[in-house]
């Protein structure tokens, strides 16, 4: 049997389909976009079995791109869950067939509450069409599976729709990748976009020695430090230089190195910091990647030691 094949002709059925809808799309999907719109409740989605399925990843798309939504399933809908819609609210209805038992048994309810029904079906005049303020046809010619029968051209259409009104959603609002990291504060672009240098840096227990410090006790240091890293700092507290290991393995090929050397005489004068805690630990990164350094200082104005950032720190949440 040839797998290869099998997946070729279900890809081509079901992109098919897709081809096929984009040419069909008509001014029903402009008043649900607007209808959706101009909503001043939730929308919510409401389906059963692979519909369902769809309907809920449908919702999950649209609250996290700026549309406040749920998913509610007919069934609970008809023990009590009825009770989330109201008038203000806007329904999305799927069914392929348009005559889902549990979905028929609730459009008389919602059409008696008062909130608008978009459905999402093959033919307007099934039951959900019916009840239906707008009707966005699904037209299908076949179903990918070998006997016509398993939901796969139809779910993949449903789903291809609901992303196409959610971006159409997106582009009236001017949603941005701000906003979408607003609703993702976890994600990848919620922590490049709001994580700074303060909820990162180490704040306590820093390896912090005088200028006359020696070699020996600059080493015992940056061993308790655990960074790697002495920071020296003048009379006044503040920063002067930066003696890291890589520092004290290089002094040890001088032939005048003494333990009894003031760490000064081999540290880095001119260490790199910022004084700026604001700082977004995405731009902080991009800092230490250029500077090709690991430990970055942060400082106030007066450039008294506030913390350090490590790019470790850094990597195990997550910033990129």
């Amino acid at each position: 049997m040839n797998y290869i094949q099998i997946a070729q002709e279900t890809l081509n059925i079901e992109g098919y389909t897709l081809l096929n809808a984009a040419n069909l799309i008509d001014d029903a999907f402009t008043q649900a976009v607007e209808t959706i719109l101009s909503c001043e409740g939730k929308l919510i989605i409401t389906g059963v079995g692979k519909s369902g399925l769809i309907g809920a990843k449908m919702a999950a798309t649209f609250a996290s791109t700026g549309t406040p939504s749920f998913f509610l399933h007919p069934t609970e809908a008809l023990h009590g869950d009825l009770g989330m819609i109201d008038a203000k609210d806007v329904v999305i209805g799927i069914s392929y067939s348009g005559e889902s038992e549990e979905l028929s048994a609730i459009l008389p309810h919602i059409r008696r509450f008062g909130a608008p029904i978009i459905g999402m079906t093959r033919s307007e005049n099934s039951t959900l069409g019916s009840f239906s303020d707008i009707v966005i046809e699904m037209v299908v010619e076949k179903e990918a599976c070998p006997i016509d029968t398993a939901p796969t051209s139809s779910t993949t259409l449903t789903l291809a729709l609901g992303d196409a009104l959610a971006v159409a959603l997106m582009r009236a609002r001017n949603f941005q990748k701000s906003d979408f990291a607003s609703f993702h504060p976890g994600g990848a672009l919620g922590k490049k976009l709001f994580i700074k240098v303060s909820n990162l840096m180490q704040r306590e227990n820093l390896p912090i020695i005088q200028e006359d410090t020696t070699l020996k006790e600059a080493i015992l240091s940056i061993s308790e430090g655990r960074l790697g890293t002495a920071l020296i700092v003048d009379a006044d507290g503040r920063l002067k230089a930066l003696l890291s290991d890589g520092d004290v393995r290089r002094a040890l090929m001088s032939e005048a190195f003494s333990l009894g050397d003031a760490a000064l005489k081999y540290a880095t004068l001119s260490p790199m910091f910022i004084d700026d805690a604001d700082m977004l630990a995405s731009d902080a990164l991009v800092l230490i990647e250029e500077k090709k350094i690991q430990l970055l200082v942060i400082t106030d104005k007066t450039k008294h030691i506030e913390g350090v950032l490590h790019i470790h720190t850094l990597i195990e949440k997550g910033i990129s």
